[in-house]
């Protein structure tokens, strides 16, 4: 218990202290016009409430992410504790935090622009091609999650079978409505209330981890690998997987896709700490109270009682790796794809009652509805910003949108789109990669000539340049040695691979940016 609260302790401390340092280094000016009312347009660029920019905010970086992310990652131990807090505070606020405040400073610009800008034409056209497969795989796969929940729920609580193609087609619907209107009229009155059920889920769940049994692991055993491989051969080690199976949470890339579109609708800079960075580490809180609350409920739970399968589990890591895998139908106990959602039902059941029940509905369908049309809203964004096609008119963005919903339909219907989908979580991380780079070139370019007395400032660059490293090794060895979604090479062989690109890579980066 005492690793949770210090955890959630140094998330709350880390707002302040290392939050303040980042709004330091990046001088928010409080006289500054903002896009909402330089570009004020009625639909993209709309002056809204703070309060309303930062749940909007939460929503559209949320999903799913911190839920199922963390259950997953726990499973390596209580290093994900660490990562999530460290991750969340050094790496993924201050990354969302500088990436909505630089496009603040660009007129609202997409992410891919702004990478551009500080990295050139080549890094431009491959962000593109990458924000946008990452958008439209996000999308299309977060219609298929929430239509099959919704068609398991009917099934359940109205005895109504076979509406899994009606719930696909309404969250189509839904999604065209968030991606074309203006945003103060969808995601300004409907997310926020998404996002109030989201998080009291998380605050009922945090208080359950306090008055129900079971035991949370001591920080102590961090540095070892928990993760129960004799149940999954193909499992990769702590590192890399622990950094990109905790993405939201920690650092995600797709945060940056999104933090451009609140840009757009911020009143003044000095709010985007609070919007940013605040609703990163929100984030995070929830990532760490799921993390936990999973841990702890398997660790309690009777294993022989619920799945009567006589077998002894030395861990709560084997605990939580079966009840993720294994199901009772009919009295039979069924072998399923990993599924965290089978350990937030039973969360959400047994701690919460009924009230549960309605926030697990709530929580997992919602979440990711809201980031499935948050995606492919950011997807019409950045087209509409390569392609410097104005998007006042209502039909102007019916028509960018048509070729998006189009291609997430035909990835839907096309088997591969599961093999394409399998590299987004990857993809992710690379594209967090590159927005690190861009905010440490942004920073030493804007600080370079930092007078005498602000001569820290000069320095401020490495805030994102050391993050930018450890991504992209996390990144490199990963795609090496991962038996599922990589290469699947020997580990020391794609460890040494690996450093020795992201070496490389850095060392480019260092003379690039110092020709620039």
């Amino acid at each position: 218990m005492a690793t949770f609260c210090i955890a959630l302790l140094l998330l709350v401390v880390g707002y302040f202290a290392y939050g303040g340092f980042v709004e330091r280094v990046f001088a928010p000016d409080s006289n500054r016009v903002t896009p909402c009312y330089a570009k004020g347009d009625g639909a993209d660029y709309i002056p809204m409430p703070t309060w309303k920019v930062y749940t909007v905010q939460f929503l559209n970086i949320a999903g799913t992410g911190p839920i199922f992310g963390a259950l997953m990652g726990v499973l390596y131990g209580p290093a994900a504790f660490l990562w999530i807090v460290f991750g969340c505070l050094v790496g993924g606020a201050m990354h969302d935090y500088m990436s909505g405040m630089i496009s603040m400073r660009r007129s609202g610009a997409s992410l891919p622009e702004i990478i551009g800008d500080e990295l050139g034409g080549t890094c431009r056209l491959l962000m593109r091609i990458v924000s946008l497969v990452l958008m439209v795989c996000v999308g299309a796969s977060f219609t298929l999650i929430p239509a099959g929940l919704m068609d398991q729920l009917t099934a359940q609580m109205l005895g109504v079978e076979g509406t899994y193609v009606f719930w696909v087609v309404a969250m189509m619907a839904f999604y065209v409505c968030v991606t074309v209107f203006s945003i103060s009229k969808i995601m300004g009155n409907i997310y926020p209330i998404f996002g109030v059920a989201l998080l009291l889920m998380a605050l009922l769940v945090g208080v359950g981890i306090f008055v129900n049994p079971g035991e949370i692991p001591s920080i102590t055993s961090a540095f070892s690998d928990h993760y129960p491989t004799q149940m999954d051969a193909a499992a990769t080690p702590l590192f890399p997987a622990l950094f990109i199976t905790i993405a939201c949470g920690a650092v995600s890339g797709f945060h940056a896709t999104q933090s451009p579109m609140m840009a757009r609708c911020l009143k003044n800079e000095k709010y985007g700490l609070r919007c940013f960075y605040g609703a990163m580490v929100t984030e995070g809180v929830v990532a760490l109270i799921w993390a936990a609350a999973a841990i702890k409920f398997v660790d309690a739970l009777d294993m022989n009682a619920v799945y009567g399968t006589g077998v002894e589990f030395a861990t709560p890591y084997e605990k939580l790796y079966y009840a993720m895998t294994h199901t009772v139908s009919n009295g039979k106990v069924e072998v399923v794809k990993m599924n965290p959602a089978l350990v937030v039902n039973m969360i959400c059941n047994d701690w919460l009652g009924r009230v549960g029940l309605v926030l697990a509905v709530l929580g997992i369908v919602a979440a990711p509805m809201s980031t499935g049309g948050s995606a492919f809203r950011a997807a019409r964004l950045i087209c509409a910003d390569f392609s410097r096609f104005g998007q006042k008119s209502v039909w102007r963005r019916v028509l960018l949108s048509i070729p998006l919903f189009a291609l997430a339909i035909v990835m839907i219907n096309v088997g591969s789109f599961k093999l394409l989908w399998l590299y987004v979580s990857w993809l992710n991380q690379v594209l967090a990669t590159f927005t690190f780079y861009t905010i440490a070139h942004y920073l030493r370019r804007e600080w370079k000539g930092a007078r005498q007395a602000d001569s820290w400032r000069r320095y401020a660059w490495l805030i994102s340049f050391v993050p930018a490293v450890f991504m992209c090794a996390v990144s490199a060895c990963f795609i090496l040695i991962d038996k599922t979604n990589g290469f699947g090479i020997n580990h020391t062989v794609g460890y040494v691979t690996g450093i020795g690109f992201t070496i490389v890579m850095a060392i480019v980066y260092l003379i690039y940016d110092r020709k620039r």
